[in-house]
């Protein structure tokens, strides 16, 4: 697929799941979970044990059922890793020219970290597919619709501090997707799948209506 194409397919449900584990067998058992709950889309964070072995078995597991990224990527050395290990996307918490450019020489979309409108300036300029604003936790869904009154272009990831519970609120605000962490994926399997279930039909009601052409 085409970086846009990736791009779309990863925001497609409005939300995708932050893995961070202790170990290489919890971070697979989580994204197991998560998968056959129903997420399509899931980042690997690097800083869990082994994760470029997790990001690669994973890739060959699932194939096209679902679409695995990398995390917590810092710079040029680890988003070429990550590509190699057979990432989708790239999501970073912070803004790094050289991670945007290692996933757009490979053909991979990256989402840099910004918290404030210059640095969604400054990412867009550089040909961000996307913005994680992180850490969300600092930040109101209020400021998401104040920021895209003047960047209404400007495609928000908030992350880091969302909750299932929450989220809609974002996607209400006019957030692109939410990157849910562990209280996504706490759990058994019937009980991830029931909340993400629930979560799909909550953040379907708060997505704002699509533009139409015309009168």
């Amino acid at each position: 697929m085409y970086r846009w194409e990736i791009t779309t397919a990863v925001l497609a449900q409005r939300v995708f799941a932050v893995v961070r584990a202790d170990s290489y067998d919890q971070a697979a058992a989580t994204a197991d979970t998560l998968i056959s709950g129903g997420i399509c889309s899931l980042e690997i964070s690097l800083t869990t044990p082994f994760a470029l072995e997790v990001v690669t078995t994973l890739t060959r597991e699932v194939g096209e059922e679902a679409l695995i990224g990398a995390g917590t990527v810092l710079d040029a050395t680890s988003a070429r890793m990550a590509v190699d290990a057979g990432a989708r996307f790239l999501v970073s918490p912070g803004l790094d020219e050289d991670v945007i450019r290692t996933g757009h020489r490979y053909g991979v979309p990256v989402f840099p970290g910004v918290a404030t409108p210059t640095e969604m300036m400054r990412a867009l300029e550089l040909g961000a597919d996307a913005l994680n604003l992180f850490p969300a936790s600092a930040h109101r869904p209020a400021w998401i619709k104040a920021v895209r009154a003047t960047l209404p272009h400007a495609p928000l990831l908030p992350s880091g501090g969302v909750t299932v519970e929450d989220a809609p609120d974002w996607i209400a605000a006019g957030a692109a997707a939410c990157g849910i962490g562990s209280d996504l994926s706490e759990g058994d399997r019937d009980a991830v799948a029931k909340r993400t279930a629930d979560l799909f039909s909550r953040l379907a009601e708060a997505a704002p209506p699509p533009r139409t052409s015309g009168p």
